[in-house]
């Protein structure tokens, strides 16, 4: 036990005291953050300023409450929702962060042909007078299409918007014009919504939308997890084969407890990394919900039961131990990372094979599939979770994936130890699947 626990200090301390350690914890969620708010941020700035446009209305009906939904910027199904709503300052004020403007002109004929005019705001396009213009037919009311010139046809923002607001303003004046309340219409087509109840052996509980979101989410902290620290458990498993201390390490302990130790050292290292990203992100949320309360704008964090979160933490603890000790397994065979590397592909890709269940899981939840699904030891930490979130199997099915995945990981520890025995003392070659079984197969 004590060369052990050694083993997993030495691979633990080795690695958390590193500059690259310490530098990619602090700057980890830092990253993360700006990835997830800079690109939202300047998909959103109009450095152009205002849109320029111009619109020949040669109906003469649409131009006013066109002009309108360009200014508003309402889309045809955001009228019936938010119409009994009460406006809050605040929230109109965060609205219009990032929203289109645009500044209209109307263009009358006045004698000339349509072919004149559109010479005339050609030239004034490409003297960069205009960014654009519309042309609204006469039976625009009836099945006719409007069309849209510009510098840049390929800002399909600037597109929907001018679609949007265009179907909006026909879609009133159609109303006018038979003489139809419109806020009559948008009451009578206001959405209803639908509130789900789960019925459990608890009771009655409030369905929340968030079930497949913690599930992805799960499912994409599993893969990152494998693809950032899989490699460092492929390069701990190789170092000894590139230092060519094996020899030394095997005459004073043996191959199982050592594969154990480093696995279970490099392990703590990425949990503990995890762990810190994970305090950070729950502090930097905690603010942000606190910040939108004080602005008036309602945000909560969803509501996760602490069953949940118990079952989160042990199949994430169960996926990351199988992949990271096939990691180790490959690691045994292969005599550079590179090598290593690419044999690891398959078994990423198996890990996203988890994916394809879900959707079959969510609508059938205690069918076949999913029952044998979640007990298979590489899709578990995927399939099960969906299980959970969806309609919570009976306990015994629970600790059976998490046994069999458990046991699992122990089977693959002590066939790596095998392989790696032999791998560790061979230089120079790379391992065949035949040289492998026969590795495995001495005792």
């Amino acid at each position: 036990m004590k060369k052990f626990l050694a083993v997993i200090k030495r691979e633990y301390l080795q690695r958390v005291r590193t500059r690259f350690f310490i530098i990619s914890t602090v700057m980890g969620p830092v990253v993360l953050g700006l990835f997830a708010v800079f690109p939202v941020y300047i998909a959103n700035m109009n450095f152009g300023g205002a849109t320029r446009l111009a619109v020949i209305d040669q109906s003469g009906k649409v131009y006013d409450a066109f002009q309108n939904a360009l200014t508003t910027e309402e889309t045809e199904n955001s009228d019936s929702e938010n119409e009994n709503k009460a406006p809050n300052p605040q929230m109109q004020r965060d609205a219009s962060f990032g929203r289109q403007k645009f500044h209209t002109e109307l263009v009358s004929l006045n004698g000339r042909t349509l072919e004149q005019v559109k010479r005339d705001l050609n030239e004034r396009v490409r003297a960069n007078e205009l960014d654009g213009y519309v042309i609204i037919p006469t039976d625009v009311l009836a099945d006719g299409k409007p069309e849209f010139y510009g510098r840049s046809t390929g800002d399909i923002f600037t597109r929907e918007t001018l679609s949007d607001s265009l179907s909006r303003a026909v879609r009133e004046q159609r109303l006018a014009e038979n003489k139809i309340d419109q806020h009559v219409l948008r009451e009578a087509s206001r959405r209803v919504t639908l509130v789900s109840t789960k019925i459990s052996n608890r009771g009655e509980e409030k369905v929340s939308s968030s079930g497949f979101t913690l599930v992805f989410s799960f499912g994409l902290l599993i893969y990152v997890a494998i693809l950032l620290y899989g490699q460092t458990v492929l390069g701990a498993v190789i170092e000894e084969k590139e230092t060519r201390i094996a020899e030394i390490l095997f005459s004073s302990m043996r191959s199982f407890p050592l594969m154990m130790g480093k696995l279970v050292g490099v392990s703590l290292v990425a949990l503990t990394q995890l762990s810190i990203w994970a305090i950070a992100f729950t502090l930097l949320a905690g603010f942000g919900v606190s910040m939108a309360a004080a602005r008036g704008v309602p945000t909560s964090i969803p509501h996760v039961p602490p069953m949940v979160l118990v079952c989160f933490l042990l199949f994430f603890l169960l996926g990351y131990f199988i992949y990271a000790t096939v990691y180790a397994l490959i690691g045994s065979m292969v005599t550079t990372v590179q090598e290593g590397g690419q044999l690891a592909i398959p078994v990423v890709l198996m890990l996203v094979a988890g994916f394809y269940f879900v959707f079959p899981i969510i609508r059938s939840p205690n069918s076949s599939l999913a029952f044998w699904a979640s007990m298979f030891p590489f899709l578990a930490p995927i399939t099960m979770m969906v299980r959970i979130t969806t309609e919570t199997p009976p306990a015994w099915q629970i600790i059976l994936s998490l046994a069999i995945g458990f046991t699992t990981v122990v089977g693959l520890v002590w066939l790596t130890a095998r392989v790696y025995r032999v791998g560790m003392l061979m230089y120079g070659k790379r391992a065949t699947i035949p040289e492998v079984w026969r590795w495995i197969r001495q005792t």
